[in-house]
């Protein structure tokens, strides 16, 4: 299992991906920079002007191995993966289920009381960690509104009614985010969320995270045999993986906002770590992306105890976990879907 922590990224422009034997080889300016075997890798992240091998595409996707192509600022190009595995019947009870608006309205309100129960989390966390140096009021307030709208999901609400309480949370939750950054100054003061293209450093930061969240559960469903397209909260739209959606909202505080939040409070991420285009966009530098990318993969070898196994694994596993309770809720083996609660 350890084999589905590792995943290449490849940042450095201009570089040149090969088969190498059983190996997968990095070339930059014509000299082998690296060389990984295929078998302890999960998955290849490619930004910007990476290229790579038609033959080792194939091998890789002979054993399952996938790759995904992104933007140098980390936005979702595109995938490469070999044929879906899995039972047939396992998709098809997937769509049964997505086309049924009760079983999707069950399986979203589930998925957005975690989302809401991870956020408030880290509220609380910085209430507890830094309430003398932060608005210990207006996290109080908010702790209590994300409290209120969970209490409103444990009721069978249609999805339409569930969608608008998951974005009233969502509002109040980034209407205090810029009380959890502590450090950093003016250039990291977060004013709400804007994405393509990201407007400020810390929603450049939390977008690229994001990206990276997705690739991984996307995998991770697609090793099970789902169709991360077919989701239940993310309805059916061309070349969105509604399924991977869905699933990710789980970890979007847990994991995407609190190591963003780590990377500017620890000051691992500073502010000429970011460059401005003429558009008014943000985008990370080469080294910033190294730097996050470094400590998304050591957050990913983190333990925790995980709430429904209740057992000690890897963050990076959880992913996968996730995606098996996923598919054992279809298959009928557990009567819900438990979502990822973190600690």
């Amino acid at each position: 299992m350890k084999k589905l922590l590792n995943t290449l990224y490849v940042t450095t422009q201009g570089a040149y991906l090969a088969k190498d034997g059983e190996c997968v080889a990095v070339r930059v300016d014509n000299e082998v920079r690296l060389r990984v075997p295929v078998h302890t890798l999960g998955g290849i992240v490619c930004f910007g002007q990476v290229s790579c091998s038609p033959f080792l595409m194939g091998f890789a996707a002979e054993r399952g191995l996938g790759f995904s192509f992104l933007t140098e600022n980390g936005r979702f190009l595109a995938r490469v993966q070999g044929p879906v595995s899995g039972n047939v019947l396992l998709r098809r009870e997937q769509y049964r289920r997505a086309d049924s608006p009760e079983a999707s309205a069950e399986v979203a309100r589930s998925i957005i009381s975690a989302k809401i129960i991870n956020a408030r989390r880290v509220v609380q966390r910085a209430l507890r960690d830094h309430g003398g140096k932060i608005d210990g009021s207006a996290l109080d307030n908010e702790a209590s509104h994300l409290k209120d709208c969970l209490q409103r999901l444990q009721q069978p609400v249609s999805l339409d009614v569930a969608r608008g309480i998951e974005g009233e949370a969502a509002n109040g939750y980034f209407g205090v985010f810029d009380h959890l950054i502590l450090s950093g100054g003016p250039e990291f003061r977060f004013v709400g969320r804007s994405r393509r293209p990201p407007l400020d450093r810390v929603n450049c930061l939390l977008s690229f995270i994001y990206t990276l969240l997705a690739h991984d559960v996307r995998s991770a469903l697609e090793c099970v045999g789902l169709d991360s397209e077919v989701g239940f909260l993310h309805r059916d739209r061309p070349g969105r993986h509604g399924l991977a959606l869905d699933v990710m909202e789980e970890f979007r505080a847990f994991v995407g906002d609190r190591l963003a939040l780590s990377l500017i409070n620890l000051g691992q991420i500073k502010k000429d770590d970011f460059e401005i285009l003429e558009t008014g966009a943000v985008r990370m530098t080469n080294d910033a992306r190294k730097t996050l990318l470094v400590a998304y993969q050591k957050r990913k070898q983190d333990e925790i105890v995980h709430p429904f196994l209740n057992e000690r694994i890897s963050m990076g596993l959880v992913f996968h976990v996730q995606a098996m309770l996923m598919a054992r809720w279809l298959r009928g083996d557990v009567d819900g879907y438990p979502p990822f609660v973190g600690k």
